[in-house]
């Protein structure tokens, strides 16, 4: 049963009545996920707002009252006001005068139903009033919400054609929200697979892994493979890596581990760094985001020997990757602080050594002893001194 919008806390932010007094309670509608959210009693984090007001005179108006805006798509009707409990992205109206799959030509609207129209599914185009919070319904999206149902506004195929990345969506929101599969969407998305092509690679990628972030993806990874729509994305998630998806999964619930989408990700890839090197690009991924998908592709049965000491060579995060990878025990590592190395090269010259590249060798060698035996006291760490040192005369 979903619940009464009365019931969340958002509505009720300081920020959003001034924004209301500033632009008109009947000029605008909260709208889309923090609506949507608050039926189903989920978490709200952002709200967005759709008015009657073209952005110039949004600004105009929030100016007069003290509200920052910043034009975060203006091109598209788009503007934020930062408030002091969050921003809220403000959109004008709109419909579609030209579209290509990927990109829209808009036009300002007048009217909210002609706003509803343009949106991807009936569950997003719930609309507020900020001050009654009456809800607008133009598509039946509250019974599909109800029945848990993920369904296109209008023409599935039509509104794919409008905007290719609503495959991806429709997956995402589906994993989320869904329960009852909707035949219409399923067939469109399997039937257009192909367009994703000509999406970028940015788009792709945000969409993968906002999906691979959520709960448990497992079941609807495995549906777009079968309907061939990640082999479009993601062509190198075979079947045995979607098991390898599955396992992990479960590894990081059993664990503790909240779902990570990079670590994810590495596990629909085949263990080569060479692959992770090559999606990494082909998805524009970013330099973090790379360098752990190449770390996950490295992991061989000697990381789970010991953990700490894998923590300490490559960090505690790719060393956590590489064990729920491997089906390992990571959990000593979930809030472990790696240790530094008290000793240094001073200490080392002090005992008579030298400064040079025989100082650092010793350091090297007492390193290498002190965390094979797990990071021992001062007292073990002066007697791995001690026969380091011993033995280096024996060398010399």
């Amino acid at each position: 049963m979903l619940r009464d919008l009365a019931e969340a806390e958002w509505p009720n932010r300081a920020g959003l009545a001034a924004l209301t007094a500033a632009l008109g309670a009947d000029n605008i509608r909260w709208v889309g996920g923090a609506v949507r959210d608050s039926l189903l009693g989920a978490e709200v984090h952002d709200v967005d707002c759709a008015t009657l007001l073209t952005p110039d005179v949004v600004i105009d108006r929030c100016r007069e009252a003290g509200i920052r805006t910043v034009p975060t798509g203006i091109d598209h009707g788009t503007v934020t006001a930062i408030l002091k409990d969050g921003p809220v992205e403000i959109t004008t109206l709109r419909r579609d005068v030209t579209t290509d799959g990927r990109r829209a030509t808009i036009a300002f609207a007048g009217d909210w139903r002609e706003d509803a129209a343009r949106r991807d599914f009936t569950i997003n185009a719930l609309y507020a009033h900020p001050q009654t919070l009456a809800i607008d319904d133009y598509f039946g999206g509250r019974d599909d919400l109800e029945a848990r149902r993920v369904r296109f506004i209008g023409d599935a195929r039509e509104r794919i054609a409008e905007d290719h990345l609503r495959i991806l969506r429709y997956y995402r929101f589906q994993a989320r929200f869904g329960a009852e599969l909707d035949a219409a969407a399923e067939e469109a998305c399997t039937a257009l697979a192909h367009t994703l092509k000509g999406l970028s690679r940015e788009r792709i990628a945000a969409e993968l892994l906002a999906l691979l972030a959520l709960p448990d993806p497992h079941a609807t990874l495995e549906r777009m493979r079968a309907g061939g729509v990640l082999g479009v994305i993601l062509p190198e998630a075979c079947p045995a890596q979607l098991a390898a998806l599955a396992r992990l999964i479960a590894a990081e619930a059993g664990q503790g581990f909240a779902p990570d989408p990079v670590r994810r990700l590495a596990a629909l890839l085949p263990p080569s760094p060479d692959v992770a090197e090559a999606v990494a690009a082909r998805l524009r991924l970013s330099k973090a985001q790379r360098g752990r998908l190449v770390s996950a592709a490295e992991r061989t049965a000697n990381d789970c020997e010991n953990p700490k000491a894998l923590a300490y060579r490559i960090t505690p995060q790719l060393a956590i990757d590489r064990l729920l990878l491997l089906g390992a025990d990571a959990q000593a590592l979930a809030e472990w602080t790696v240790p530094e190395l008290p000793l240094k090269g001073r200490h080392v010259v002090a005992r008579g050594i030298t400064a040079g590249p025989a100082v650092a060798r010793i350091l090297r060698t007492v390193e290498q002893r002190w965390v094979a035996e797990n990071f021992p006291g001062p007292d073990r760490l002066e007697e791995l001194l001690g026969e380091a040192l011993a033995q280096a005369a024996l060398q010399r």
